[in-house]
């Protein structure tokens, strides 16, 4: 008799993996930007409202599918979140970027000209919407907002939740949150400070104690939260002093 095999499993559907509500919300928040930016004037203004808009409603539309996506409070992240957004500032002034340092690797190793740093035009629609003011703070709530609120969703998803458990196995989701895995927490940590190539130093540390923080709670809530806080000072910080640095 001969024997019958079963027929193999059929491929899942695209937007069917558990893969793509980490990485969609991510990614278009991205490529938003980038794709847009010789379509439109004053790109930097309308292209990030236009992200918010896209990113809140995907968000919206994948979250039954996000479980972990949630907030949640501790003191801990609260403690995090502020020391995060201290070290930041401080490091931000003390640490050249990743930029600056290769071009001194390259001055001492060449003997190249070293160029001069090249001051990069603020974010300021106070300035560039002097007419329209309503307009300017309009963009000023939705950059706050956006970065303290979204960002920490998209991002903490993302890197402390897909990228890192998916280092740890590919099948992510079996993965617990509280599994430690050093590998993964250097590699997680270390791509979240290239993404920040002005402030990887911070940017290393920052990817260290979020990941910590759903280390040790098994909630990315918590990281959400200090995430959250974080952005939420520095944004705070840059609009007091007048710098509107929102790198």
């Amino acid at each position: 008799m001969a024997e019958t095999s079963n027929p193999p499993n059929p491929p899942q559907p695209l937007l069917a993996l558990a893969e793509v509500p980490r990485v969609l919300p991510f990614a278009a928040y991205l490529l938003i930007p980038a794709l847009g930016a010789s379509l439109v004037p004053n790109p930097d203004y309308w292209l990030y409202a236009a992200k918010v808009v896209v990113v809140a409603a995907l968000i919206g539309w994948l979250r039954p599918r996000l479980t972990e996506m949630k907030w949640s409070f501790s003191w801990t992240a609260v403690g995090v979140g502020i020391g995060i957004a201290i070290l930041w500032e401080v490091l931000s002034r003390q640490v050249p970027g990743l930029g600056r340092l290769y071009e001194h690797a390259r001055h001492l190793l060449t003997g190249s000209v070293l160029p001069p740093i090249k001051p990069t035009e603020p974010w300021n629609p106070l300035v560039v919407f002097r007419d329209a003011p309503a307009l300017a703070y309009a963009f000023i709530a939705v950059r706050v907002l956006g970065r303290s609120l979204l960002v920490p969703l998209i991002e903490e998803v993302f890197y402390r939740s897909f990228v890192y458990r998916y280092l740890v196995h590919p099948k992510f989701e079996s993965v617990s949150l509280t599994t430690r895995n050093t590998t993964a927490w250097l590699t997680t940590s270390a791509l979240f400070a290239v993404v920040h190539p002005d402030q990887w130093l911070a940017g290393m540390i920052c990817g260290l104690a979020y990941q910590w923080l759903v280390l040790r709670s098994g909630r990315l809530g918590d990281a959400i939260l200090a995430h959250g806080i974080t952005n939420g000072l520095l944004s705070a910080w840059v609009i007091y002093q007048g710098t509107w640095d929102f790198s």
